[in-house]
């Protein structure tokens, strides 16, 4: 029996993803002293085609900075993270996603404008870390709505960390709506998430097995995989065809293939290839 495989058409890198690893590749290929706060996204094979390349991974930021430079990765940093790097002396390049660069400035804005912030998001989660870092005050973060506080509150405004669940986000903010005197809403989920949800929630239906490839790391893949397996049981998480198990395709007519956003397009290769 032959096996149709079928590929999500937003399958492989975003946008965001592809511009930091290309600026980071550019940038150690004429410097030698590039290092990098943690993973430039969320895949180990893309991070270690960045270490290969000469980037070195720091957990912190210590000693004299002179004649090196802090890549920032697609997740982005907290404002004391640049402010320390500059006090060190790094020369700064910056590759956080345009559209995570957009929250940070609605969530500053609003702020300014006296409105309590609300990210709605994971909270141990770099992007996140890195919206909440923008503020002068402490932001609300909110995994679910068992975290919405009990007070009300009298203005505040809710963004969204860009790799979320639509769904799950549609039902927090009906829920804040009757905790807060005011509210307002942007929904700053970024287009490349959303195309490959609308996908995610019509694919499992056209296939008889789902197979979601990324990191285990990855919280955009995560959330894939979440949304696959709750329309058809048959869909499984892997990061490489190491992780495909053969009874999986026995008697599998449709296959279908999607990928977080920080998967190398290589990885589908062979995936496709090994099936």
């Amino acid at each position: 029996m032959r096996t149709q495989i079928n590929l999500a058409k937003n399958a492989g890198f975003c946008f965001g993803v592809k511009r930091a690893i290309d600026i980071a590749l550019k940038t150690a290929a004429i410097n030698k002293k590039v290092c990098i706060l943690g993973d430039i996204v969320h895949n180990e094979d893309v991070v270690k085609k960045i270490g290969t390349a000469g980037i070195k991974k720091i957990n912190r930021l210590s000693g004299s900075g002179k004649n090196k430079i802090l890549l920032i990765r697609a997740h982005g940093a907290s404002k004391k993270i640049f402010d320390r790097a500059r006090h060190l002396g790094y020369r700064i390049i910056d590759a956080t996603c345009p559209m995570v660069h957009e929250i940070h400035r609605i969530a500053q804005q609003s702020e300014s404008k006296g409105y309590t912030i609300i990210v709605i998001g994971d909270k141990k989660h770099d992007e996140v870390r890195g919206i909440i870092g923008q503020l002068r005050k402490k932001a609300i973060v909110i995994e679910s709505i068992a975290d919405i506080p009990a007070k009300k509150i009298k203005k505040a405004c809710v963004v969204v960390q860009s790799t979320q669940n639509m769904d799950k986000v549609d039902r927090i903010v009906s829920a804040l709506k009757r905790r807060a005197g005011e509210l307002k809403f942007f929904n700053t989920i970024c287009r490349p998430t959303t195309a490959k949800q609308q996908e995610i929630r019509s694919m499992p239906r056209q296939n008889d097995l789902m197979i979601i490839i990324g990191s285990h790391t990855s919280a955009n893949t995560k959330r894939l995989y979440e949304i696959s397996r709750a329309i058809n049981p048959r869909s499984f998480w892997v990061n490489s065809k190491k992780d495909i198990k053969a009874a999986w395709l026995q008697g599998m007519k449709k296959v279908g293939l999607t990928t977080g956003a920080s998967t190398p397009d290589w990885r589908i290769k062979e995936v496709v290839g090994y099936i």
